[in-house]
């Protein structure tokens, strides 16, 4: 599935188009990505070197259960709304949890109809990228 973003960096406004890729690292989809992503100064590189990193979350504990089909954790981040429970029939691209990151709250949606199967995390948990959050059948 193609996204499209309009991101704003030091007041530039830039149009970003992002991929949605399966856990096989294959395209969902088969239109062209292009980003419009200026190249990275000597300037901008200092800067942002200067920068502190924020300390990384702790890791969420590892899930039990089925994890095969599950939808992985696209970055790391909290959980703060599950939309959906185990038994709920979902649409493609349906949201079924709020994943907050660096102060974004960011939908992940369902990658194909079906029934939600299992939950994986919790409201307020922590996940690293990769984390299985929630399987559908």
């Amino acid at each position: 599935m193609l996204r499209k973003f309009k991101i704003t960096i030091d007041g530039k406004e830039y149009l970003v188009e992002t991929e949605e890729i399966d856990a096989a690292g294959q395209s969902i989809t088969t239109a062209p990505v292009a980003a419009a992503v200026p190249p990275v100064t000597t300037e901008a590189a200092s800067a942002a070197a200067s920068v502190e990193t924020p300390t990384t979350p702790a890791p969420a504990p590892a899930a039990t259960g089925d994890t095969t089909n599950a939808l992985l954790a696209p970055m790391p981040g909290t959980v703060i709304k599950l939309l959906v429970k185990p038994g709920d029939t979902v649409t493609e691209n349906q949201p079924l949890l709020v994943l907050e990151a660096m102060k974004m709250e960011n939908e992940v949606v369902a990658a194909h109809a079906g029934t939600v199967g299992q939950i994986f995390v919790d409201r307020n948990q922590t996940v690293n990228a990769g984390d299985p959050l929630i399987r559908i059948d």
